[in-house]
């Protein structure tokens, strides 16, 4: 069986985030990258595609999220643990307000870093994977 698996196509899919909800969208991407929307799917063996996420700077979210919402990070040397809101950061770098989204839905494994690779994210709504033909993906949410 696991030979049948390694020769499975990978698919491409292209979402475009404008006017939607970042947990959805992401819960939704964590999904393919997965591969939980096919039947073929098994959870220790990485069977999902390839996401294509463009527009990401028009993404909503509800509440009081953008003033509220942290992001830490710590640079290793005493007193570096660095804070910015989403507000902030959505500005400075959306692609990886959606980044991070995704990747706290993934597992915290090797698998999971290897399906992590598969996205790509992108402000606007140009992206160099042309070539690889990607299937529109119209997310409701």
């Amino acid at each position: 069986m696991v030979e049948t698996v390694k020769k499975m196509e990978k698919e491409w899919f292209l979402i475009d985030a404008e006017g939607q909800i970042l947990g959805r969208l992401a819960s939704n991407i964590a999904k393919i990258l997965m591969g939980k929307h096919k039947p073929t799917y098994t959870p220790n063996i990485d069977t999902g595609d390839y996401v294509i996420v463009v527009n990401a700077e028009k993404i909503k979210v509800t509440g009081k999220k953008l003033t509220d919402k942290i992001y830490y990070r710590h640079s290793g040397y005493l007193g570096g643990l660095k804070e910015e809101t989403l507000m902030s950061l959505l500005s400075r770098k959306p692609e990886k307000v959606i980044e991070l989204a995704v990747k706290g839905m993934l597992p915290k494994n090797k698998l999971g870093r290897k399906m992590i690779k598969k996205l790509k994210v992108y402000r606007g709504p140009e992206h160099p994977h042309q070539a690889q033909k990607p299937k529109v993906l119209k997310i409701e949410g």
